[in-house]
């Protein structure tokens, strides 16, 4: 993943102001920044769901402002969304739910189908044991707590199988231990099949060593630094501004 000279706007505030960055292949990366540095906008250029002003964003080395129909969509298919809240469709039982990370896979008349008979429902039954709710296949999400939705969202990503994996604040609607938890296991799956993560976080206590390889802090649109988790400790000054303003 890269991205080279990127400025995104929106309106007439730039939300990413020349940011230049390069993500290796496997690699766990943290991205931290206060409210309106650009993280959420980062990863939504990153997932081919936008597309900057100037500079290019490079998605496992296809630029995804210069794709459009099947070769977007196939990219999209290796590029793995997981949001703070609202992943999951209220109105569809957890199986279909699951069964959404298989649409970039399936014909539109196959995905159709799937909405009265499920397709390929071992995948989702496989992928809900992986996150210990195989016995919630058929349940609605109102019927789930906030960590159980992020679970089912996390088992979706493992039936369609990204390379890359795209999580924004994914534990920020959870408390202490739910949010541990989930970020645990979203790492530990990422781990076992050897895809990209990044994720933005809001809490510098779920940034270690054990979870991820890199640091990147923005500010102003820009990185304003990166390093190891551990080299988080001497940059106290830097951690200070950087979640000590607003939007911008």
């Amino acid at each position: 993943m890269r991205l080279e000279g990127v400025v995104k706007r929106y309106g007439a505030r730039t939300v990413l102001d020349g940011l230049s960055l390069e993500i290796a292949r496997g690699e766990r990366v943290a991205l931290i920044g206060a409210s309106g540095s650009g993280k959420t906008t980062l990863l939504r250029l990153l997932a081919g769901l936008a597309w900057p002003d100037a500079g290019r964003v490079l998605a496992l080395g296809r630029d995804t402002s210069r794709l459009g129909g099947a070769a977007l969509r196939a990219t999209r298919r290796d590029l793995g969304l997981l949001l703070q809240s609202e992943n999951l469709v209220p109105g569809l039982r957890v199986a279909h739910n699951v069964l959404m990370g298989r649409l970039g896979h399936w014909s539109a008349l196959r995905a159709l189908v799937s909405l009265v008979v499920p397709q390929e429902l071992e995948r989702a039954r496989d992928a809900l044991a992986r996150v210990e709710l195989a016995d919630r296949l058929w349940a609605l999400p109102g019927e789930l707590s906030g960590g159980q939705q992020q679970r089912v969202a996390i088992a979706r990503l493992l039936v369609q199988q990204p390379a890359v994996w795209l999580a924004d604040e994914p534990t920020a609607s959870l408390d202490v231990r739910l949010g541990n938890e989930v970020l645990d296991l979203l790492v530990a799956t990422a781990r076992e099949r050897a895809a990209t993560l990044v994720a933005s976080l809001h809490a510098l206590e779920l940034i270690d060593d054990a979870r991820f390889d890199r640091v990147i802090a923005l500010r102003d649109g820009r990185v304003a630094w990166q390093g190891r988790p551990r080299e988080l400790v001497a940059q106290r000054e830097l951690v200070a501004a950087t979640f000590a303003r607003g939007e911008h």
